[in-house]
């Protein structure tokens, strides 16, 4: 097993990153989500608070109950959180479900308002669209993505769902035997959805209508990947002029220039996300960039590790360092609003690691704090104040 090998040089201490952030006094509280994979160690959806000021993050309680609630989004009012539960049955079909949640601002706990299917089994990322009126779902299992409509109370409706099937195949016969929708994202404008397809090798690009809810076929259909790369969760830049994938498969990240009138993507280049000659297994999971558009990170596990990269004001990047998450399994991560916190969350060591970022290169930094959460697989931000 290889070393996990850092390249920064002039790292901020842990005590650095708390006293940088101290500088900075009177950010707005936080609440942060955590999704989570039901079980023996887990009930459903954890809440905890966050303080951003100093990194401080609150013991987990149980916000609602709710059968494996892998992913989550929130409205942009603030008021609703939406939740897949990645199961295989709903009802009696061949269907996961969309949970939907009102948020209680003063506790952080949710009231259950309804559950729809989500068109397709296994489903595995949500988006809310800039409107809030849509829910966008990816079925791993059912290899499609849909929308669901949201009514004025928040809740799900059942009629004007639309469902797009993919089609196809690619070269590893065990995980590419069909397609298998892992992400749908929306671009600044509300206009352009993109789905990454692990089993076809394929970001499918969308026209979204919110009007209507409706996703067709961009005039640039589909964004062709390496065979076998296995494309997983996808990021804009905050520019809006690059976009990067995470490929499950190949352990590699790929960078993009966007044309957001077009809604057009061309791949500028190509990076592993581990130390060369790392020999271990690895499967890589979740990508998002900094706030600053700086910096992009993305999680392998197996490796174990949050892989940190800088992007030029082109899009390209090149590595900065490999972070322990000091965990196994690091499925998900997130980045606190202000930029200064990342929490990686271990689903097979039932924690939530709180790393520092410095805001010059950044690197993470360990802050030494982590809570217990059971099998934890996403991380959502909510400001306590909405």
């Amino acid at each position: 097993m290889s070393t996990i090998r850092k390249v920064r040089s002039g790292a901020l201490s842990a005590m650095a990153c708390v006293c940088l952030a101290a500088q900075d006094a009177g950010a707005e509280s936080m609440r942060v989500y955590f999704g989570t994979y039901t079980g023996a160690k887990s009930q459903g959806i954890y809440v905890s608070s966050f303080d951003p000021d100093t990194g401080v993050l609150g013991e987990a309680q149980l916000a609602a109950t709710t059968p494996s609630p892998s992913f989550l989004a929130l409205h942009p009012s603030g008021k609703f959180l939406y939740a897949v539960n990645e199961v295989g049955e709903f009802r009696g079909q061949k269907s996961g479900s969309v949970s939907a949640f009102a948020v209680d601002a003063a506790s952080g706990l949710l009231t259950p308002l309804n559950q729809q299917p989500s068109h397709g089994e296994a489903p595995c990322h949500l988006v809310v669209d800039k409107t809030g009126r849509w829910v966008l779902v990816a079925n791993y299992n059912g290899g499609n993505v849909a929308s669901i409509p949201i009514a004025e109370d928040g809740s799900l409706k059942t009629e004007n769902h639309s469902v797009v099937q993919h089609a196809g195949w690619s070269v590893n016969p065990q995980r590419q035997e069909k397609p298998h929708a892992h992400s749908i994202n929306l671009d600044a404008a509300n206009r352009i959805a993109v789905a990454a397809d692990l089993g076809i090798d394929k970001l499918m690009v969308y026209r979204f209508d919110a009007a209507n809810g409706t996703l067709e076929p961009n005039q640039e259909p589909a964004v062709r990947l390496p065979a076998g790369s296995g494309p997983r969760h996808f990021a804009f830049r905050p520019n809006q002029r690059n976009a990067y994938v995470i490929n499950e498969m190949l352990s590699t990240v790929i960078s993009f220039r966007y044309s957001a009138k077009a809604g057009e993507f061309t791949i500028l280049d190509s990076l592993k996300t581990l130390p060369e000659g790392t020999d271990v297994w690895n499967s890589t999971a979740h990508i998002a960039v900094h706030p600053t558009g700086k910096f992009v990170y993305g999680s392998n596990r197996g490796h174990d590790s949050i892989v940190v990269f800088a992007a030029d004001r082109r899009g390209r990047l090149t590595l900065v360092e490999h972070e322990p998450t000091q965990g196994k399994t690091p499925r998900n991560f997130g980045i606190d609003p202000t930029g200064r916190w990342l929490l990686a969350a271990n689903q097979n060591s039932d924690s939530v690691v709180v790393f520092g970022v410095d805001p010059k290169t950044g690197a993470l930094e360990p802050t030494g704090r982590q809570v217990t959460v059971g099998a934890p697989v996403c991380v959502t931000f909510v400001s306590a104040g909405r």
